[in-house]
């Protein structure tokens, strides 16, 4: 398994965040999430080093999980909000 770069202000939510990242992207595991992005959009990711990965496609897979969880992190946020104001 390749070693995370992002630190989390919060260690304890990485179980939280990569369930969430499997629900929405509709994967079978957090783990293959990005691999089973990567093939979708026909980027040849594979286990182990992509050194040899284009950054504009390592962008594609990233950006796709990414940006989806930041909008359900958003709306979740929202729904609080309205929540409290009852």
């Amino acid at each position: 398994m390749m070693a995370r770069r992002n630190k989390l202000l919060v260690p304890e939510a990485r179980a939280g965040l990569d369930q969430m990242k499997a629900e929405l992207l509709k994967s079978s595991s957090p783990e293959q999430t990005k691999y089973e992005v990567a093939q979708e959009q026909g980027i040849p990711l594979k286990k182990g080093n992509n050194g040899d990965l284009a950054t504009r496609d390592a962008g594609k897979i990233g950006g796709q999980i990414g940006g989806r969880m930041v909008k359900e992190l958003i709306r979740r946020a929202q729904q609080q909000m309205e929540q409290d104001q009852k």
